[in-house]
């Protein structure tokens, strides 16, 4: 049912549309090529914007209707900034398809003729109508009537050759980030360990290598740890790896591990009712890996990347492990089972010792939506980050600003790290409320050695938020533009 997005440059304003969007600045009347266009309806600015009580600030809107029935939107782009950041263009991108959708006409000419309008500011805006026109509404019988319907958008630029350049540089993370919100946004019931293996392989379209173990394979490698989570299921567990190799042949990769719980119960230790529908979106870390690996891939980045994500589903029944258990773990470890509900944890500690074990990568970063500790600590607003490394640490948080998925930094210390040691094995999967998003944390140490590594907890903001400018879905796809910009920036100079 979702409806289609088309988005094409041009230099010159051609027929006239049935709708045309121009933008005024705060206090000033339109310049330029919107100027012109102005003119052409015959009204007086100083009247028509005191009619409206229009002034030009950011997301007033003053709507004309011609004598043809053609429309024209004068939007307000606020006051004029200097050195302000890319991603506020992705936010009037957003902000400006929602305007669009709300006069249900399908065929739109937009003017972009500000001075600091640079292809990639172009390129910003462009993802921000994409992100914002994204529903997910395939298993709807009628179409919400709030939902964008199919849309032909024309940006009328100075240079649309550097634009178009621009925007398909973009749109590469975009389709990564959609890609990331589908899978969150999947029931349970249709996207299980198998079928979301399934999905990660058709990456393989786009040059990702792509490999799929299954339980055999994975008990073989002595994933006790992984495997202990997936035992209460009938849906059997997968570890998915996908490698993109756009780099030096002998160059090490750098690592991206996610969770996949693709439903949480809370196994025996089982979750309350309430909500517990949200725990679909248990695998946002995975999805925000493998919704890298596209970007990475259908932008033919010039770096070498791995990308392990471990698929399980964690239900209660006879088989499942109990409270009080003890598993040994793919590194030797033995891990005592206290709450079945720290699932999270054990399947990344399979993963994450088997990434750095076999592919010695340059550094490893884990994605999870791994406590509702980190909730309470940062709400909806940040993920956490921690990490053995102030580099990486220092990279991350400016690529969380950069591309507006904002972390902030958490502590590691030896005081904590003692609180998860066990009475009966080397270490325990929880170690109750205190300071639950570190003691996770510190559990995951456990099983990096020396690589350079971060953890971050997205239990916050992978699924769940509030609607922003570039976002009415439940799911954000948060992860997928933030690594990104951290191999773009950082790493592929």
């Amino acid at each position: 049912m979702s409806q289609s997005l088309e988005i094409r440059t041009a230099a010159q304003l051609g027929a006239s549309a049935p709708l045309t969007v121009i933008y005024a600045a705060e206090g000033a009347a339109p310049t330029g090529a919107a100027a012109a266009i102005w003119t052409a309806t015959g009204l007086d600015w100083t009247q028509a914007a005191a009619a409206g009580a229009f002034t030009g600030r950011q997301g007033q809107a003053l709507d004309i209707i011609g004598q043809k029935g053609a429309r024209l939107l004068v939007l307000g782009r606020g006051k004029p900034e200097t050195n302000a950041p890319l991603n506020g263009w992705t936010d009037r991108g957003g902000s400006l398809l929602a305007k669009i959708a709300a006069t249900r006409l399908e065929t739109v000419a937009i003017v972009i003729d500000e001075p600091d309008a640079t292809p990639a500011a172009i390129g910003e805006l462009a993802a921000g109508l994409r992100l914002r026109h994204y529903r997910f509404d395939k298993y709807k019988s009628v179409r919400p009537e709030d939902a964008p319907g199919n849309l032909s958008i024309t940006l009328h630029v100075a240079d649309p050759a550097a634009a178009d350049l621009a925007i398909a540089e973009r749109d590469a993370v975009v389709t990564g980030t959609l890609l990331a919100r589908d899978l969150v946004n999947e029931p349970a019931n249709v996207l299980g360990p198998v079928e979301f293996a399934a999905r990660a392989a058709e990456l393989s379209a786009l040059g990702v290598e792509v490999e799929i173990l299954e339980p055999e394979a994975l008990e073989q490698l002595g994933m006790g740890a992984l495997l202990c989570v997936a035992r209460g299921s009938d849906r059997p567990a997968r570890l998915v790896v996908m490698h993109w190799k756009g780099g030096k042949p002998d160059a090490a990769p750098l690592a991206f591990v996610g969770k996949g719980v693709v439903f949480d119960t809370g196994g025996i230790s089982i979750k309350p009712a309430g909500s517990m529908e949200d725990m679909k979106g248990d695998m946002g870390g995975a999805a925000a890996v493998t919704g890298l690996l596209c970007a990475l891939a259908t932008r033919k980045a010039p770096v070498n990347v791995v990308g392990v994500i471990g698929l399980v589903e964690n239900m209660p029944s006879g088989t499942a492990v109990r409270p009080g258990d003890i598993v040994t773990a793919m590194s030797g470890t033995t891990i005592e089972v206290i709450n079945t509900d720290a699932e999270g944890r054990l399947v990344l500690a399979d993963a994450l010792w088997y990434t750095q074990d076999r592919f010695k990568p340059k550094f490893m970063i884990n994605l999870a939506t791994l406590t509702g500790a980190i909730i309470v600590a940062l709400g909806h607003e940040y993920a956490g980050l921690f990490s053995n490394d102030e580099q990486l640490a220092g990279q991350l948080l400016t690529a969380g600003q950069t591309a507006n998925e904002k972390l902030w930094r958490m502590p590691l210390n030896a005081a904590y790290d003692k609180m998860i040691e066990s009475k009966f094995a080397d270490i325990r999967n929880s170690v109750g409320r205190p300071a639950g998003s570190i003691t996770a944390a510190q559990f995951l140490q456990r099983f990096v050695n020396d690589v350079t590594w971060a953890h971050l907890d997205i239990a916050g903001t992978a699924f769940g938020v509030k609607a922003s400018e570039v976002n009415a879905s439940w799911a954000p796809g948060f992860g997928v533009a933030l690594l990104d910009r951290l191999v773009r920036d950082c790493y592929e100079r």
